[in-house]
């Protein structure tokens, strides 16, 4: 595989997750607020926001090495009407710009509440739509590998499990942040990220579940397809298998066994060491094994045709 091939993994990767993670921290800032007060729903995440827009920097960086000339890239997005590929360029850019517009405006506190929140529900519809063109960009009916109805929810699914797991990373790290500077913060904060650690595990079984039940479909649709899918399902079994494995096995112990191990550690107060490193070693797992999938994804593809 190519170095451009490894910039498109690693471009759609890290923005997926950084869509995944914006929704998700979202999701907690709000019912944090509900549940305390909007200043700890802050403490808790507005330093999270500065993971979510380097991450989704770093994969619009990337995306740009998979280019010829990076220097004609405006180009892409003259197609809109009739291109996903105009599409998604074109959201990818709304959504690190209006995400980078309300972490800066959050930071700061610009504006009321109200309007920081519209922004962000902005980012976050913005997100999916950018996600969800970028699935449709390898639904050709040229390559039945992709063109199946398992592209689209594996983009979802990656997005927000790898979101959720990077958030309770930004999580673990910011509360190791006010234990030294903020103190007095420091016990409600904990409590705070330890109901926070236990959703994501949720969220990560959950997902993970998607995952092994997606998995063994996908592969039957491909046995039963065209030519070139059942060459697809050949490498995958054969060639492949090894790289099939790791990735099951790597999300699997990261989203399933972790996951569980974090929920149950998270219950229970003053396992905070125990709870960061369970909360990085899910998360790289996971990672590693998405970053894996998405290897399979492009290495295992055959068209249809020259």
């Amino acid at each position: 595989m190519s170095a451009r091939e490894w910039a498109l993994i690693t471009f759609t990767i890290l923005t997926q997750m950084s869509v995944g993670f914006f929704v998700a921290l979202g999701v907690v800032h709000f019912f944090v607020a509900r549940k305390t007060n909007m200043e700890e729903a802050d403490r808790l995440s507005d330093r999270a926001l500065i993971a979510a827009i380097l991450v989704v920097f770093l994969g619009l960086l990337a995306s740009l090495f998979h280019l010829g000339n990076p220097f004609t890239a405006y180009r892409a997005v003259t197609n809109i009407g009739t291109s996903w590929l105009s599409r998604e360029i074109l959201l990818g850019v709304i959504f690190a710009i209006t995400g980078a517009v309300f972490a800066l405006m959050q930071w700061m506190k610009i504006a009321t509440f109200a309007i920081r929140n519209f922004i962000a529900w902005i980012a976050a519809l913005v997100g999916i739509a950018f996600v969800y063109s970028m699935s449709h960009i390898y639904m050709l009916p040229t390559e039945p590998a992709w063109d199946s109805w398992a592209t689209p929810v594996t983009f979802f699914v990656t997005s927000f499990l790898l979101g959720s797991l990077a958030m309770g990373i930004a999580f673990v790290a910011n509360h190791a942040y006010i234990q030294r500077h903020e103190p007095n913060c420091a016990d409600l904060q904990c409590s705070l990220m330890r109901d926070s650690l236990r959703w994501i595990s949720v969220v990560a079984i959950v997902l993970l579940g998607i995952e092994l039940a997606v998995l063994p479909l996908y592969l039957i649709s491909l046995a039963s397809g065209p030519k070139a899918a059942i060459a697809t399902a050949t490498l995958i079994s054969s060639t492949y298998l090894w790289a099939l494995f790791l990735r099951v096995l790597f999300v699997f112990i990261g989203a399933g066994v972790f996951a569980v191990f974090l929920y149950q550690n998270a219950s229970s107060p003053g396992r905070e060491k125990i709870l960061s490193n369970l909360a990085y070693i899910a998360f790289v797992l996971v990672f590693a094994g998405e970053i894996i999938g998405r290897y399979l994804f492009y290495a295992t593809h055959v068209r249809i045709g020259i």
